[in-house]
């Protein structure tokens, strides 16, 4: 047994003969260590006493393993996705009863590559502009090919509701900041209440990611390609332009004035990607679905800063109660609220102004 590297989060001596009983090609005892943590789900790497390498997804400490931390559904996803041209790690077991290691967890193959999601792992493994050209097409591919995904033929259409999708959202997230806000932002409120009233059509119901960014996808080191897209959680079925536009929302330039989409610095700050605008030309070819895949894209940028602006506000929130510590710059904070709100206003007064001309 391998108890004194044990981890948050794994319990050796009940997941050993666990693991042995579905990884018939292991050799036990097996080893831990931790990929990613934090808030979200915990990402653990298992190793086996040759040298193979597998992956353990379970929830954060004491959550339920239900809603975003549903590992079932997670595990459900990618292996339907299995049958796609989404690249993707291959699941290999579910284990749904906490008994086990305390929560639901899945075990899918390790995929050896490199996440980028901070400039300087660019710097590092995307030294040059063609490295970073060659990143850029391939997670915009990877997200066409998603969003291309027939949800009947590989049985995710039941995944969640169809249609409606936007409105669902503004609805969800309007609630979401009357049970957060620390103080009145007529900002948040007037850009949502325009958002409510302008809603575009949904084009067509795609598979979405819902956190679809670089720092999001383990790229090939020798082909600097996307190897396999992460973090599931978020995933459900609406209009692809929700994903798109977080993801330029994410894409930072060095030059730009204002924070990103994001909490974390955007890896793009390094330089030398490719333009937001063309990303949009190529997903508007790889989506098959051309100008329509993009149109109303400034209404979804505005949607995607509107909503981080409320999460912001949540974790402001937090902090001030106690429940994330007291090691945080408030002031920080406030203005990371006041620019992403800032940001949506920005982006939607575009669209109204383009839905006008």
């Amino acid at each position: 047994m391998t108890g004194e590297k044990a981890l948050r989060g794994v319990d050796p001596l009940r997941l050993e003969p666990w693991l042995a009983a579905r990884l018939p090609d292991a050799q036990a005892p097996f080893e831990y260590a931790l990929i990613a943590g934090g808030h979200s789900n915990l990402t653990f790497q298992v190793s086996d006493a040759a040298g193979q390498r597998w992956v353990l997804r379970r929830p954060p400490i004491g959550a339920s393993g239900v809603g975003a931390h549903d590992m079932a559904r997670e595990h459900r996803i990618q292996q339907a996705l299995a049958r796609s041209d989404v690249p993707i790690a291959s699941m290999v077991a579910l284990c749904t009863d906490p008994v086990i290691n305390d929560a639901p967890f899945y075990i899918m193959d390790f995929v050896d590559g490199v996440v980028v999601d901070r400039p300087s792992r660019v710097q590092t493994w995307l030294p040059d502009r063609e490295q970073r050209s060659a990143a850029a097409d391939s997670l915009v591919d990877a997200m066409a090919a998603m969003h291309r995904v027939d949800l009947q033929q590989v049985g995710l259409s039941v995944l969640g509701r169809s249609g409606d999708y936007v409105a669902r959202q503004l609805r969800r997230m309007r609630k979401v900041w009357d049970d957060t806000k620390t103080r009145e932002l007529p900002l948040i409120e007037s850009v949502g209440e325009t958002l409510s009233r302008f809603i575009p059509a949904e084009n067509r119901t795609s598979l979405l990611h819902g956190d679809f960014r670089l720092g999001n996808v383990m790229l090939d080191k020798r082909t600097h390609r996307v190897s396999a897209v992460l973090d599931w959680e978020l995933a459900a079925l609406g209009d692809a332009r929700v994903d798109l536009a977080f993801l330029l929302c994410s894409w930072d330039q060095p030059d730009d004035p204002s924070p990103g989409v994001w909490m974390e610095e955007a890896p793009t700050r390094a330089g030398g990607f490719p333009s937001r605008d063309t990303l949009v030309v190529r997903y508007a070819t790889q989506s098959g679905m051309g100008e329509d895949a993009v149109r109303d894209i400034d209404y979804f940028c505005a949607l995607a800063y509107w909503r981080i602006a409320i999460i912001a506000e949540g974790i402001k929130r937090r902090y001030l109660s106690g429940a994330m510590g007291k090691d945080a710059d408030m002031d920080a904070i406030e203005r990371r609220i006041h620019a992403r709100a800032e940001r949506a206003a920005h982006y939607l007064d575009l669209a109204q102004r383009r839905r006008g001309a």
